[in-house]
């Protein structure tokens, strides 16, 4: 009818079409899980690993990151709190030869991603060490740390561009060049 608010999805239709919590309003009740996800993806509960895999797969549908950049499990009548050390998420697999032209990565949960606009890939560097620490996006503003043996792969098959005057060493995925550092060129002439 006219003039009606369109009825929430079920949690289960949300989670299904892929489209996270977005459609439901954080509810006002909330509490501290004492959850935290290490830099390792390893999920743990007052600081012990949760073993069962099920149980992480289902805590990640309903992972969500507000503006604050705050980290919560939501679900229709509950909020909670969680503790993220790096990203929620980690990028343990690359397949760039199953969709032409496109880099997909598996995250340790076994979700698939594939790199392109909807989906960046990100490298940010440690302003001591120089250590790059690359992400790809995976949904919602949440994150996977690309781990370092994938890194290394994106590395091998990277090609020189220049970007915005600089030479940059990158990847194409889904027709969309993502930097991952400086080419050795440049980066020797600024060090």
């Amino acid at each position: 009818m006219a003039g009606q608010e369109p009825k929430p999805q079920s949690l289960k239709e949300l989670m299904e079409s892929g489209g996270g919590l977005s459609g439901f309003r954080w509810p006002e009740r909330s509490a501290d899980f004492e959850i935290a996800i290490r830099r390792d993806g390893t999920w743990t509960h007052q600081g012990d690993p949760i073993r069962r895999e099920k149980l992480v797969k289902l805590f990640a549908t309903v992972l969500q990151r507000d503006e604050a950049g705050d980290y919560w499990l939501v679900t229709p009548g509950e909020k909670g709190r969680i503790e993220v050390e790096d990203a929620p998420f980690v990028a343990v697999e690359l397949d760039a030869e199953s969709v032409p032209g496109t880099l997909r990565f598996r995250t340790n949960l076994d979700h698939w991603v594939a790199a392109g606009p909807d989906h960046p890939i990100r490298v940010e560097e440690d302003p001591g060490t120089g250590e790059p620490s690359p992400y790809i996006l995976v949904r919602d503003g949440l994150e996977a740390l690309i781990a370092r043996a994938v890194f290394y792969e994106l590395v091998e098959g990277a090609e020189e561009r220049l970007v915005d005057g600089r030479r940059m060493l990158g990847v194409e995925s889904a027709g969309r060049f993502f930097p991952l550092g400086p080419a050795a060129a440049d980066s020797e002439a600024s060090g």
